[in-house]
Order: structure tokens, then C-alpha cells, then sequence
């Protein structure tokens, strides 16, 4: 048997992408090595356009336990400096304090209801492209096996085995100098701001939650979550990484360096798991390309770099989201030519600007007097309410367009949740025009637009085609449906009612 798409890794990225080509009448497989949920802390939440991005899909909801959609965040921080959003125009950063555990959690339930087989306890040992599909090497709990798929998904991380196997180059820079060290602790009471919820340091001031705090020495982060853990970090330059395990004094003596203050913190009491951890250096690297034949890379598979600002699974499940109705189209065989290189031509670019805003951010929050002038300087532009904004949007991802892409469409409620491509027509005349398309576009006719009077929206959410006029132009309408879902079905041409 060949299945029509496997992907290896069931982290956030390959649940998001299974999920998607189910919707698109995909069933992949996905091979996964843990044999349960993972006990490793890693993010904390979504930042940018992923979070109403979920909501579109009725999965911010099975997160949040709240109905409604997103509102937009109160403030960021960027490059370890406090972004004030409340005040500025047309905010488009979202923020969903969520641990990745949950993330994960959320979406293996909404891909087995989708019917997606995850096997756990299953790893990728070697792979074979032919002209027609691929044959990986599978070692199982209950032995060795071989499957085989149109289509191979690398979704298992930044070292991932699945990108050296393809023989994918992963080209970059490996940073040594700092080290970062974090743990989870109990508060005591008395050291915690009850109108911020920020940490008091005695002897030094109060650190505010869930942002990068600087000094000369370094940085220190504390994260009070709402299910009452407690995340403490610093990392430096001046504390090299020792053989040894990491301890909580280690970590709290780093702290301590940092700031030139004990901090007043206690061992975890509180339910697991626990967070102690160190990590020496990081990388920051985009692989060579993100398609190789039938193998494909997605999330940190194709590309690594530093957490400043939180923007990793933004970038990794927006990957998914992109790729998920173009690999779906290649499967089922009404792909436009080219529609599944669209995939690497509009999300690298992504990757590169948060490779590069990343850096610009390690680089303001870095130690030492230089650093410090810099930000002196930083500090007067942030002033400029624009210019916050122009950081939210490069941060939240808004900030670029596809080519030949319009904007982020308008919340169309439950019509989304599908994973449709939509064509929303409020003038009543383009049920004909999109006839031959019915087999994979859903035509919309009673739901009103903010703007304009027609729009083809893509299944990422991103406008295809759109018009303004009371009789829009068809020929461009055409144009665009055949660019993004390829050829009309001849046998399609039958009327269709309007799916409201």
C-alpha cells in the first residue's frame, strides 16, 4: 500500500499539517518517536497571526475555553524592550499565553477526530526517493518496517533526521558565547507585585513578567503562568556551561549575577512537569531549500533560530497552514503548475525576516556599555508610535505579502473552519463563473464583506482575487481560480446552490 502523504514528527507543525490535509480530503500517517506527551518545556504561548489564524480554523476556543475571537495584545516586548500596543492604530499582534504541551495535546485530539493515524514510538531510520514515491525504513515497537508515500513531510525539528537522510543542506551560524539557564521555582508571597505579578527583587527592583529584562551582565526572564507555575531564566555570557547536570542554585546564582541581587526563590512544590535546563549557544540556519523531490520540510525542519519575541511556532504552523491545501491539490492531482513550489517561494521569505528580526533583537538585549548606548538611541525612536507598530506587524508576520496575494481576510466566522478555498460573492452574479470550480471552492452568497463586493480566499485565510465593483471583472476572477486551484473539472460545470 501506498499512503498518499507521511509525515515524521508529531510535534505542533506535523499535527497542524495532518489536521489541515484531512480537511482537504488527505489522510496522512505520521510517524512519531516519543511514545507520549512529551515532559520538555519548550514555548509558552503563540505570537502573531497564527493565533487568529486558529480561531478561523475553531481550534482558539478548544485552547482558551473562551468563544469569540482574539483580541489584539496589550503589549510585546522586542529585542528586550517593552512594546506598548494598547494605544496604537489597527494593532496586529495577538498573543495566547498556552504551554506547547497543550498546543500539542489540542491538536492530536482534532487530528483523530479527523481520522489521522499517529504512530507512536515509531522513528525514521532511511529513506529512498523513486520517480513516483517515497520508501522510508521504519523501526517500530514491534520491529522493522517499510512504508511508502507519494509524499514525505520532515516535521521533526531542528535536528531533524529526516533533512539529512533527503541530504538537505542546512547552512547558517552556530552562536557559542551565551548560555541560558532556567528552572522552575515556587514565589514566595512577599516577592511577588500584586498589581503586575512581576517579580521583587530585594535590593534591586521589580522584574516584570513575561518579558526579557536586561543588564549590563545579561538577561532574566520570569514567567508566572496562569496555571500557577513559575519559569525563571537567565542567560549570559560570563557563565560558561559546566559537565555537570544543571542545579537550581546554578540557575538562581546566575540570576543573581545578572541582576547584582539574591533573588528569593524556592524549589517547585507545584504538579509536573518541572523545568530544569541549560543551553549553551544557538543556532540560526535555513536550509538550502525547502522541497527535495517528494520529500518536504516544514517547521524547524527548514529552518532555526533564536526565541527572541516568541516567534517560533508562529512561523512553524503558518508553514503548515501554507503548505497543507498545496501538498493536499498535488495528491488529489488539480495542483495549478507550480502551486506546490508557492509553498518555499512565500514562506522563506517569512523565515528570513524572522531570522533577521531575531537577530536584531539578541543583539539589543546583549550585555555590555556598547549595547548599552545602542539602546539608549532605540529607546527615543520607540517613542514614535509607528514605529511600535511596525514591529508589532514585523513580529505578528503582517508585515509582508505574497506575491500577487492580497491581505489577511476578514473573519468569515464558521465558513473557515472548513478549510475551503471560499469565493464570497455579495453581488449574486458569479455562481456561473465559479461552477467549474465547485469540486474544491465553496461559493458564498449571504455573507456580507467589510469592503468591496466579491473575494476569493485561499484556505491560509489570504485574499486570491477580490473586487469592489457591483459587476466584477470575471475574467480575473477566472484567472485567479486557476492560478491557485488549478484547471476547472469539465464535468463541474453543472449549477450548484450557494453554500450560504
Amino acid at each position: 500500500m501506498v499512503f498518499e502523504v507521511v509525515i515524521v514528527g508529531a510535534g505542533p507543525n506535523g499535527l497542524m499539517l495532518a489536521c489541515e490535509l484531512a480537511l482537504a480530503g488527505v489522510t496522512p500517517v505520521v510517524l512519531e518517536l516519543r511514545t507520549g506527551p512529551s515532559t520538555e518545556q519548550r514555548a509558552n504561548g503563540l505570537v502573531g497571526q497564527v493565533v487568529p489564524m486558529l480561531h478561523r480554523r475553531g481550534l482558539h476556543e478548544r485552547l482558551t475555553g473562551r468563544p469569540g475571537a482574539p483580541e489584539p495584545a496589550h503589549g510585546h516586548i522586542f529585542g528586550a524592550f517593552p512594546l506598548p500596543l494598547a494605544e496604537i492604530r489597527d494593532n496586529p499582534l495577538h498573543l495566547l499565553l498556552v504551554p506547547q504541551q497543550k498546543i500539542e495535546a489540542m491538536l492530536a485530539e482534532r487530528a483523530a477526530e479527523l481520522g489521522v493515524e499517529i504512530r507512536s514510538g515509531h522513528q525514521l531510520t532511511a529513506l529512498d526517493q523513486k520517480d513516483d514515491r517515497v520508501v522510508a525504513e521504519v523501526t517500530g515497537p514491534d520491529g522493522d518496517y517499510r512504508i511508502e508515500a507519494r509524499h514525505l513531510v520532515a516535521a521533526d525539528g531542528g535536528r531533524s533526521r529526516t533533512r539529512k537522510l533527503s541530504g538537505f543542506a542546512f547552512p547558517g551560524i552556530t552562536e557559542d558565547q551565551s548560555v541560558s539557564r532556567t528552572a522552575t521555582v515556587d514565589v514566595p508571597a512577599e516577592f511577588r507585585d500584586p498589581r503586575t505579578g512581576g517579580l521583587v527583587v530585594p535590593g534591586y527592583g521589580t522584574i516584570p513578567p513575561f518579558q526579557h529584562h536586561r543588564t549590563e551582565r545579561g538577561l532574566v526572564a520570569f514567567a508566572p503562568f496562569p496555571d500557577g507555575r513559575n519559569l525563571i531564566t537567565a542567560s549570559t555570557t560570563a557563565r560558561p556551561a559546566g559537565d555537570d547536570p544543571v542545579t537550581l542554585p546554578e540557575v538562581l546564582e546566575t540570576v543573581a549575577y545578572v541582576l547584582g541581587a539574591d533573588v528569593p526563590l524556592l524549589p517547585p512544590t507545584g504538579p509536573g512537569p518541572q523545568v530544569l535546563r541549560r543551553l549553551s549557544g544557538g543556532n540560526t540556519r535555513i536550509a538550502d531549500r525547502y522541497r527535495r523531490g517528494r520529500v518536504v520540510l516544514l517547521g524547524d525542519a527548514a529552518h532555526v533560530h533564536s526565541a527572541m519575541g516568541g516567534p517560533g511556532l508562529n512561523l512553524g504552523l503558518q508553514d503548515a497552514i501554507n503548505l497543507g491545501w498545496k501538498l493536499a491539490a498535488e495528491v488529489r492531482g488539480w495542483a495549478a503548475d507550480g502551486l506546490l513550489d508557492t509553498y518555499e517561494s512565500e514562506r522563506r521569505p517569512v523565515a528570513e525576516r524572522v531570522v533577521m528580526h531575531t537577530q536584531a533583537q539578541a543583539l539589543l538585549a546583549g550585555p555590555g556599555p556598547a549595547v548599552t548606548a545602542l539602546r539608549a538611541l532605540f529607546s527615543e525612536i520607540l517613542e514614535e508610535p509607528e514605529v511600535v507598530r511596525r514591529l508589532a506587524a514585523l513580529i505578528a508576520g503582517t508585515d509582508f505579502r505574497y506575491d500577487g496575494v492580497g491581505d489577511f481576510a476578514p473573519d468569515l466566522g464558521s465558513l473557515t473552519h472548513s478549510g475551503r478555498p471560499l469565493l464570497v460573492d455579495t453581488t449574486g452574479t458569479l455562481a456561473p463563473v465559479v461552477a467549474p470550480w465547485r469540486d474544491r471552492v465553496d461559493l458564498v452568497t449571504t455573507t456580507p464583506l467589510p469592503a468591496g463586493t466579491a473575494m476569493l480566499v485561499r484556505p491560509d485565510n489570504y485574499v486570491a482575487w477580490s473586487s469592489e465593483a457591483t459587476t466584477p471583472d470575471t475574467s480575473s476572477l477566472r484567472a485567479a481560480l486557476r492560478r491557485w486551484f488549478g484547471n476547472p473539472d469539465p464535468v463541474s460545470s453543472r449549477s450548484a446552490l450557494p453554500a450560504g
